[in-house]
């Protein structure tokens, strides 16, 4: 085990005809931390270890990668080809739903049966920003976070940037459990073009509901904002975020 997951209890999780290792620490209500890639990295780490101290059970399922391994351009490579030909992520597709979320999905209601509270938190990045919409699905999920949401890869028009990675009836479902006042904490850097324009279609689609964070960026590399250019006040609105659906609701 890297030392990096020093403290972190290594287990796995089978569903919806997926099984993944997951790496598990804390207590208190239940949040998937998801990495982004090219996995769960050292910076990803030390951002879950942020949500474990703040009061949460955390549970990152590793989906692609090696845990603990750091970030190189390699690395990088190597994990984006396996997202690009893996048939859990619809990575170019419109429209659609990836098949990893009936994953998450479960893993989400298993954690909140074991721990209990109001809900569960989740919190997506880079392709699997929009993971935590997607799961939202389920009334158990009541703190959603998309962090820097770039899938389906915004390559070939507009309609791939824009778009949510949602099927037509879970866009529906979405739409309801924001309309009935489950909001959503988004951030990005502004000129992250991974982003494409999926903050307007959040708009859109969720209203008042959606909470946007955006931050200027001062490099063409910005991209990660609770990890690789970690903001911190950001990571201080997410845990915020957290605590207000998770700590303080009856």
């Amino acid at each position: 085990m890297s030392d990096v997951l020093q403290g972190w209890e290594r287990g796995s999780f089978t569903a919806a005809g997926f099984t993944r290792e997951t790496w598990r620490r804390g207590s208190g209500p239940g949040v998937v931390v998801v990495h982004e890639i090219p996995g769960i990295t050292p910076k990803v780490t030390a951002f879950a270890n942020d949500v474990v101290d703040a009061g949460f059970t955390v549970v990152m399922p590793s989906l692609v990668g090696t845990p603990g391994k750091d970030v190189s351009g390699p690395y990088m490579a190597g994990s984006m080809l396996k997202v690009c030909v893996s048939r859990e992520f619809t990575t170019w597709a419109v429209g659609e739903t990836s098949p990893i979320i009936g994953w998450l999905r479960a893993l989400a209601r298993s954690l909140h049966l074991e721990v209990g509270g109001p809900g569960v938190g989740a919190i997506g990045m880079c392709f699997s920003g929009g993971f935590a919409l997607a799961m939202m699905v389920d009334d158990v999920m009541v703190a959603p976070v998309l962090s820097q949401p770039s899938m389906p890869f915004p390559v070939g028009g507009a309609a791939r940037a824009a778009d949510l990675n949602l099927s037509p009836d879970d866009r529906l479902a979405v739409a309801r459990r924001a309309a009935e006042g489950c909001q959503v904490l988004g951030l990005r850097f502004t000129g992250d073009k991974l982003v494409g324009t999926r903050f307007d279609s959040l708009r859109e689609l969720l209203g008042d509901a959606f909470l946007a964070v955006e931050l200027p960026s001062s490099s063409p590399r910005d991209h990660s904002v609770l990890t690789e250019q970690r903001d911190e006040p950001s990571v201080q609105r997410v845990l915020a975020f957290l605590g207000e659906k998770l700590h303080t609701r009856s």
